[in-house]
């Protein structure tokens, strides 16, 4: 029989590991400042509630994107597809760079969503938690715009530090 690591023993690389072995769906967490498309890529997207309507991701603290973010009225949360593993990548590289060529809608409050997203949220902070070397962000729900069910397609899954999809079963 093998034991269970105490929290002194607990070494990160392997936390990470284990931590990758849960799926995960990506959004991507935007609004306009200054004009411009703010954003970022998070993997620990969650529903948290219905009254209020509120759903959760997990921003790290050295996140140079979440100060300037955190400033919006209203942000957009896109549910991305299993075709984005390339716009995740982009979304999480260069600032400047990061919505080059992405085709966006921009609400009149300012919430910045990509057009072919499964599902688009406009949401407005809520609250923050400090959690450790992250901060959960709780946001309010606002308006919600998907797809058909049938032809919503497939969410981008994080697993195991890659990208994958989820199958239906039978």
């Amino acid at each position: 029989m093998s034991t269970m690591a105490t929290n002194q023993d607990l070494d990160p690389v392997a936390l990470r590991q284990a931590f990758g072995v849960f799926p995960t769906g990506v959004v991507a967490l935007a609004a306009e400042i200054d004009d411009e498309p703010v954003g970022l890529a998070a993997s620990s997207f969650t529903s948290v509630s219905l009254d209020p309507p509120l759903v959760s991701v997990s921003v790290a603290r050295t996140s140079k994107t979440w100060p300037d973010l955190r400033r919006a009225r209203h942000f957009g949360v896109t549910v991305l597809a299993d075709h984005h593993g390339a716009v995740c990548r982009q979304l999480s590289g260069p600032v400047g760079e990061r919505f080059a060529g992405i085709d966006l809608t921009v609400t009149d409050e300012g919430a910045v969503t990509l057009d072919e997203g499964l599902v688009r949220f406009s949401c407005s902070l809520y609250r923050e938690v400090d959690a450790g070397d992250h901060v959960i962000v709780l946001l309010q729900v606002h308006a919600v715009e998907h797809g058909a069910e049938d032809d919503a397609g497939h969410p981008l899954v994080f697993h195991r530090s890659g990208f994958g999809r989820l199958e239906r079963s039978a």
